[in-house]
C-alpha cells in the first residue's frame, strides 16, 4: 500500500513550493476542523478518530547533508550549525510567506539543503481555527464539552524552551528550525488581540513601545498628517477596535473615526500605520511596569519584528540633567526581577551599535543639534529598571548599586524590553526623556508637567520614528550576531 500522505513528509523542489504546500495543508486542516465544529454544533455528533487526524499543523523540515565545511557567512541568521535535520511546525503560512521564503532561500542557496513538507503530530487547538473567536460563542456547548472531542490548548506543549536554550537534544530527532513552533505562535497571536484590541495581522515589523498615552495622541496626529500627504509612503492607520483611517477623508470624518475607537477597553492598546511596502510602524502603549513590558514582548516576538524601541519617560539621576533631556541607554541595571530565571541579571545585555547610531543620528536630525550642543541634551549611559515605582522609599538600600552602576536614569520598562529583545532575538533600543529628577527635588508639578509634555513628547516621538526610518535600510546588519548563540535555530 502507498504511504499515508497525512503522515509522511515529502520533498519539495523550492522554497516557493514549500510555502505553497504548507499553505494548502494548513488551510485543509483548518477547514476540516471548522467543518467538524459546525457539524458538532448542529448535530452534537463528534468527529471520528480518522477525522481528528486531519486537525494537525503542517511541518517544515530542512535536511542538510554536508559534503564539505559549512560556508562562512556574515549574516546572523539562516545559518546551519552542522549536518542533520531541522524541523518546526507552521501556522498561518500565508501571513508568514515572505519571512519563510527569506529564510529558506538563504538555506537552499548557501547550503544546498533539501526541503520537506508534511503533516505533523501537533494538533491545532480548536480555539485557533476561527479568526475572531466569537464564532465559538454559541452558548449551547461549554468549553469542557468541546475539549472532550476537539484539541485544546495544552500549556505543556506551549513554551519558550527553544528560545531559552533548554530544549532537549535527542539522536535521530530533528533539531529546532525556529524559535517558536506553531502552537506557541498561535497562543501569542490570540493574546495580542486580547491585550492590544487589534487584529494581530495589523502589527507592523517596526515597533515603538511607550509608557504614556500622550505619545499615542502625538502618533495619531502625525499619522493623520502623513495620510493627508499624497507623497507619503503610508496607506492607513488602524486603531484599537479595528477602526481604520485612510487618506482622503475630511477632518470631521477622521475626528469621528478616532473618537469611536474603544482604546480604553484594552490593557495595551496598539496603533498601526501601514506602508505600501509592508514596512509600517506599530505603536503600543504598554502602560507602566516590567510585567506589562514582558507580557507584550513575549507575544510580539512570534511575529519576528525587525526592531522594537522603547520611547518613554524616565527619572534623571544626575544633577547636570534637565527635565526634557534625552537618555540613550547603552546599559541596564536590571532590578525588574521578572526575567531573573530566563536571563539572570549577571548576563550582560549588549547595546546594538546599529540601533545606538540610528537613535543618535535621528536625535540630531530632529533637534537640529550636533556635537557638543546635542551632548548637552542627549546623554548616553546606564538605565536602572525597577519593579517598584516607589524605589525612592528604599534609597538607603538602593544608593550603592545605583552608584556602582553609574546609572543616569531610572524607569520601569526599558531593562525588561532590552532583555526580552536579547532573549527573543529581536533588535532593541531605548531612548528616554527625563520627566523628573527624584534625587534632586525636581518633580512634575501640574503646570510644569503640561508645559514639559507639550514641548517634549512630540519631538521625542519624531526621534523614534526617524530612527526607524534609518534602520529600515539596514535590515541585514540590524539583526546582529550579538543576539545569536553558538547553538541557534537557523530561522531568524
Amino acid at each position: 500500500m502507498p504511504a499515508d500522505p497525512m503522515k509522511t513528509l515529502h520533498s519539495v523542489a523550492s522554497p516557493e513550493e514549500a510555502v505553497e504546500k504548507l499553505t494548502l495543508l494548513y488551510d485543509a486542516a483548518i477547514e476540516a476542523q471548522r467543518h467538524a465544529l459546525e457539524h458538532f454544533f448542529a448535530t452534537k455528533i463528534p468527529p471520528t478518530a480518522e477525522e481528528r487526524e486531519r486537525f494537525r499543523y503542517p511541518e517544515l523540515r530542512v535536511v542538510y547533508k554536508a559534503t564539505s565545511l559549512p560556508p562562512v557567512k556574515q549574516r546572523a541568521y539562516a545559518k546551519l550549525q552542522g549536518p542533520g535535520s531541522y524541523a518546526t511546525t507552521i501556522t498561518q503560512p500565508a501571513f508568514f510567506r515572505n519571512y519563510l521564503l527569506e529564510q529558506l532561500r538563504h538555506l537552499v542557496r548557501d547550503y544546498g539543503v533539501t526541503l520537506e513538507v508534511g503533516v505533523s503530530r501537533q494538533e491545532i487547538p480548536y480555539p485557533y481555527v476561527f479568526e475572531r473567536g466569537d464564532e465559538l460563542g454559541r452558548g449551547a456547548h461549554s468549553a469542557a464539552e468541546l475539549a472532550q472531542f476537539f484539541p485544546t490548548p495544552l500549556l505543556a506543549s506551549v513554551g519558550d524552551e527553544i528560545a531559552d536554550g533548554i530544549w532537549d537534544f535527542h539522536e535521530n530527532v530533528p533539531r529546532p528550525l525556529s524559535l517558536f513552533d506553531a502552537a506557541r505562535t498561535d497562543y501569542s497571536l490570540r493574546r495580542l488581540v486580547h491585550y492590544t484590541g487589534s487584529d494581530w495581522q495589523s502589527v507592523q515589523p517596526w515597533i515603538l513601545l511607550t509608557n504614556y498615552h500622550r505619545y499615542v495622541d502625538q502618533f495619531v496626529r502625525w499619522a493623520v498628517s502623513e495620510l493627508a500627504d499624497p507623497e507619503s509612503p503610508f496607506e492607513k492607520l488602524i486603531l484599537p477596535g479595528g477602526i481604520t483611517v485612510e487618506g482622503g477623508l475630511s477632518e470631521d470624518a477622521v475626528a469621528e473615526l478616532i473618537g469611536s475607537s474603544p482604546w480604553h477597553r484594552f490593557q495595551m492598546p496598539s496603533y498601526h500605520l501601514t506602508r505600501r511596502d509592508g514596512h509600517g510602524v506599530t505603536l503600543v502603549n504598554i502602560g507602566v511596569g516590567p510585567s506589562n513590558a514582558k507580557n507584550i514582548t513575549d507575544h510580539l516576538a512570534v511575529l519576528r519584528p525587525h526592531c522594537w524601541l522603547m520611547v518613554g519617560h524616565c527619572g534623571g539621576l544626575r544633577q547636570s540633567q534637565t527635565i526634557g533631556d534625552y537618555v540613550l541607554a547603552h546599559g541596564y541595571l536590571r532590578r525588574d526581577r521578572i526575567l531573573d530565571n530566563a536571563v539572570p541579571p549577571e548576563i550582560p545585555i549588549p547595546a546594538l551599535a546599529e540601533v545606538q547610531v540610528a537613535l543618535q543620528e535621528a536625535a540630531a536630525r530632529v533637534t537640529g543639534e550636533r556635537g557638543e550642543e546635542l551632548k548637552r541634551r542627549l546623554r548616553t549611559g546606564t538605565v536602572v529598571t525597577y519593579d517598584d515605582r516607589n524605589w525612592e522609599l528604599r534609597w538607603s538600600q538602593e544608593r550603592r548599586p545605583i552608584n556602582l552602576s553609574r546609572a543616569i536614569a531610572v524607569d520601569m520598562e526599558s531593562g525588561t524590553i532590552a532583555a526580552q529583545g536579547y532573549r527573543l532575538r529581536v533588535p532593541y533600543g531605548t531612548l528616554l526623556c527625563v520627566s523628573d529628577k527624584p534625587l534632586h527635588g525636581e518633580i512634575k508639578l501640574p503646570g510644569a508637567a503640561n508645559a514639559f509634555y507639550q514641548r517634549a513628547v512630540g519631538e521625542h516621538l519624531m526621534i523614534g520614528l526617524a530612527a526607524l526610518d534609518i534602520l529600515r535600510d539596514q535590515r541585514t546588519s540590524l539583526h546582529s550576531r550579538k543576539l545569536r548563540s553558538f547553538d541557534e535555530p537557523p530561522f531568524r
